[in-house]
């Protein structure tokens, strides 16, 4: 997440070459990404689902955001 971001609530995704926009409520919007590594990110997505909330709140407000661990 970066800030000054607009709605509706993402994430950007960037892996090797592929890069694409991943909303928490419909997945990829944008962008091209590998079946295997999307299916990590939906798995990490579901983990932290508040943290990815939160952090989106943080970032409307013009805070920092936390930091969020990966998926091992």
């Amino acid at each position: 997440m970066f800030g000054n971001e607009h709605n509706p609530p993402h994430f950007h995704i960037k892996y090797g070459h592929y890069k694409a926009i991943y909303t928490m409520k419909n997945g990829v919007i944008k962008g091209e990404i590998p079946i295997n590594v999307l299916r990590r990110v939906m798995t990490w997505v579901e983990i932290h689902k508040d943290e990815l909330a939160k952090n989106w709140e943080l970032i409307q407000n013009g805070k920092e955001v936390n930091k969020i661990e990966p998926l091992m």
